[in-house]
């Protein structure tokens, strides 16, 4: 009778354990076949079974938060992008790079804004007017900053020359003295003060970009110039008004933090994320609109098409999201 009660009490316990075991092991299958999905479309190798573990880990708690996000229907989607098996500690610390004081930018005078006394129609994509470059990959070189200032200066060369040229960032990398530390931070106005010393910037192709900073400049590249500009301008800080008229004037180089896990994994729509206002990346802002309602801002960046809507992101504009209007400026050609 003993052994009859102990087996039944077996059965009846296994019977309760069993549909609790089953969906963990079938979410487990399932995120190993998405992560060895992401790998093959990512085309992502890891050295060992050890560090392929590792990244797993990682990717499931990526995974989890992205569909918690999309899941309460926001105006803007999350997905594993390229950096689906990075923790957010990992990702700060390899691809932001922005150098600058905000603050102090916020309390410095600001010379008379050359587009004040102009209007802003209500929608503006400078990519539309054939002024902006394709998507270009900083990689793991916390290089933003110069990414940037050379986007900005690539468009305003086109608006003022005619030419649409893919300028060298690796040029701003190796040469921009200053405050700047290369792959580990910079400043987009250190970047515009080097060109602006220098009598311009190479082409691309002329000095091309290796993801790492060269520690000396190259001058035989570097005496090679394709474009130049004459002044930069800071837009007064913590103004959005005064952003949208250089916006609808030309493409604005800006601070942003990127530091959020929703900006990590943007995908589409209007981003209106939690976000903090620590400048640690720096984009370039393309244009703005208006999207269901939601005013936006629209930004090119800097981390290859696999990040957000095929390199591009809209951030939700008028409430100073991110800090996007406290560290802004632009070349003049």
């Amino acid at each position: 009778m003993a052994r009859l009660v102990f087996s039944l009490s077996t059965v009846l316990f296994v019977g309760l354990w069993l549909p609790s075991v089953a969906p963990r092991q079938l979410e487990e299958d399932t995120m190993s076949v998405r992560f060895d999905q992401w790998m093959a479309n990512h085309g992502v190798e890891y050295e060992s079974i050890e560090e392929k573990e590792k990244r797993f880990n990682v990717f499931k708690e990526n995974l989890r938060f992205i569909e918690s996000v999309n899941a309460e229907k926001r105006s803007y989607k999350l997905s594993l992008n390229t950096f689906a098996d990075l923790s957010l500690d990992e990702f700060r610390k390899q691809y932001l790079g922005l150098r600058g004081d905000a603050t102090a930018r916020k309390k410095a005078p600001v010379e008379p804004f050359m587009y004040a006394n102009l209007s802003a129609p209500n929608t503006m994509d400078w990519r539309e007017q054939g002024v902006v470059t394709p998507i270009k990959n900083q990689q793991t070189c916390g290089c933003c900053w110069a990414f940037s200032a050379v986007a900005a200066m690539e468009s305003i060369t086109k608006m003022k020359t005619g030419n649409l040229v893919s300028l060298s960032e690796q040029q701003v990398l190796d040469c921009t003295g200053g405050g700047s530390k290369g792959c580990l931070g910079g400043f987009m106005d250190e970047a515009f003060r080097f060109i602006i010393h220098n009598g311009g910037l190479a082409r691309e192709t002329d000095y091309p970009y290796q993801s790492i900073q060269g520690g000396t400049c190259d001058a035989q590249k570097s005496s090679s110039k394709a474009a130049t500009i004459t002044d930069y301008h800071d837009v007064p800080p913590a103004d959005e008004d005064s952003l949208l008229l250089a916006v609808a004037n030309q493409p604005v180089s800006v601070g942003i933090d990127g530091s959020a896990f929703g900006f990590k994994h943007y995908s589409e729509g209007v981003f209106t994320g939690d976000c903090g206002t620590q400048l640690n990346h720096a984009v370039t802002i393309i244009g703005y609109g208006t999207e269901d309602g939601v005013d936006y801002w629209l930004i090119k960046n800097s981390w290859g098409e696999a990040w957000g809507d095929n390199g591009y992101m809209k951030l939700k504009r008028g409430d100073d999201l991110c800090g996007i209007a406290d560290l802004a400026s632009y070349p003049v050609a």
